[in-house]
């Protein structure tokens, strides 16, 4: 993801009515995707009553990709939200100042590689010369290039088709497209309608973890703010694994999915929110490094140069 596409968000960004300024009172702008638990706190009010004794308030906004979300995070038009490990990696390298300050566990079964019903492709192997649809700089991104590896394939041997989930979901179904990469709850979802196969998951290839981001500027001016947003996302996140059939029923009319099909995502979704450790960052730079040699971002970054550890 390049800087100039990085400055072009600010007009996507107000068309979205999404705008950098701010206004007199203090308001935490957060970005959410389908299916995080952050919709809960979302929902329940939970996370503005705990912000509250600090003097702010919270605004949810929704993006279709973590890439999205993280142009929205550089023009300023939000300060928190949570992506998999891809968007972040291409968001720094576009310039964007965002930090780690917490992640989710891996869940590997969360993100696949499928293709059609009846498609003659069996093996990953087979994806030589074929059209893979996936969201460019997207957590499946990385799922993808090692996939590819691992059947000796370079990622120059697959015509990649970069669309956002609606889109690729709409190719799929109109067979313009070989194999798709997705992640969940759009996986669950699209395997349940179209009785798609799963070519590969993150098995044995990635770790797929969520990272929660915030603003150089929040992390400055208002640390007990994000910390608080940790705990509060944590309490939330460990209620839902406990209670997965409960939360599948409260996560299901915002994500306009079938309760059936929120319970499949949550069933292999990683809980709760953890400070970043020295493996998990270095697994982070082991992507960073792989999209530079890749020439897929224009620069090496340093992953521990963005990450930033709660006060105790």
């Amino acid at each position: 993801m390049s800087a100039g596409l990085f400055a072009a968000t600010a007009l996507s960004a107000a068309r979205l009515g999404i705008h950098p300024a701010r206004a007199a009172g203090k308001v935490v702008h957060i970005g959410t995707q389908k299916g995080v638990t952050l919709y809960i706190l979302r929902d329940r009010n939970t996370l503005q009553a705990a912000l509250a004794p600090f003097g702010y308030d919270v605004v949810y906004t929704e993006f279709p990709g973590g890439p999205q979300l993280l142009e929205a995070l550089n023009v300023g038009a939000i300060d928190f939200g949570t992506t998999g490990e891809a968007p972040p990696v291409f968001a720094q390298a576009g310039g964007a100042p965002l930090v780690y300050v917490g992640y989710e566990p891996s869940a590997p079964k969360g993100e696949a590689i499928i293709v059609p019903q009846h498609s003659p492709i069996q093996t990953i192997a087979q994806l030589r010369g074929k059209t893979v649809a996936l969201n460019r700089g997207s957590n499946v991104h990385y799922l993808l290039v090692r996939a590819l590896q691992s059947a000796g394939l370079r990622y120059s041997d697959i015509q990649p088709s970069y669309l956002a989930p609606a889109d690729a979901r709409a190719a799929f179904m109109a067979g313009s497209i070989d194999a798709w990469v997705i992640w969940d709850p759009y996986l669950a979802a699209a395997v349940d309608a179209t009785h798609a196969r799963v070519l590969a998951d993150g098995t044995g290839l990635v770790a797929n973890r969520e990272f929660l981001l915030a603003s150089r500027t929040l992390i400055k001016t208002a640390p007990k703010v994000v910390s608080t947003i940790l705990s509060e996302l944590d309490k939330v996140d460990r209620w839902a694994e406990a209670n997965q059939a409960a939360a599948a029923a409260e996560l299901a009319p915002g994500m306009g999915l079938p309760p059936r099909i929120v319970e499949i995502f949550l069933s292999r979704t990683g809980f709760g929110v953890h400070p970043l450790t020295p493996d998990v960052v270095a697994d982070q730079q082991k992507i960073a490094d792989t999209f530079y040699d890749l020439k897929l971002i224009p620069r090496h970054l340093d992953i521990a140069s963005a990450t930033w550890t709660p006060p105790v």
